[in-house]
């Protein structure tokens, strides 16, 4: 090899180089993830078109029509996506952001009848695994474990999730309670 040779592949080394981080970063702006986890955001937020519209709703609207349980239940579902977060050691403020928006959907179509409409229209789970899509670090295949400080930081979430759990039953029977001396006075 002759030193001109040497030289221009010097020369070409910091754009190979940059070319690779490019890439790099290309790759991590859509990570491909588990299709477990398309599949169930997609039967949580859009199993079911409504015919000559675009609109889409899911099992998170229709299993929330049951008062207290349904809600609960899909939120429990909604977990597993965040856990999915950990496995893919995204940032503990998208984990934040993934729990608001579980709670959000906890707490607003909890609501009797008006929750349900918002559960059609707030789509949390595509939302978080969309965020995990644009935000993981890892690809699939590499996506086995967290690091053991996120796993706690996604327990302080769920605790807080469970913590607005029992403030909305709480509040629950206090309305009921208060409907019901109210409602006894009058008759």
């Amino acid at each position: 090899m002759q030193a001109s040779d040497l030289i221009r592949a010097a020369h070409d080394l910091p754009r190979r180089q940059d070319r690779k981080l490019t890439l790099a970063r290309s790759s991590r702006s859509q990570v491909e993830i588990e299709e477990s986890l398309d599949q169930l955001s997609g039967w949580m937020d859009g199993l079911f078109r409504i015919p000559g519209t675009g609109w889409r709703f899911g099992l998170d609207a229709i299993v929330g029509l049951v008062p207290g349980i349904g809600d609960t239940a899909t939120t429990i579902v909604s977990l597993y996506i965040l856990a999915a977060g950990v496995r893919y050691r995204v940032s503990k403020a998208t984990l934040l952001r993934m729990g608001l928006n579980i709670g959000i959907d906890y707490l607003l179509g909890s609501v009797p009848v008006v929750g349900d409409v918002f559960d059609a229209f707030w789509k949390s789970n595509q939302m978080n695994v969309e965020l995990l899509r644009r935000r993981a670090t890892v690809s699939a295949a590499e996506a086995r474990r967290g690091r053991l400080s996120d796993w706690f930081f996604l327990g302080v979430i769920a605790l807080g999730l469970i913590a607005l759990l029992g403030a909305s039953i709480a509040f629950t029977f206090f309305l009921l309670s208060f409907a019901a001396h109210h409602l006894s006075s009058i008759f």
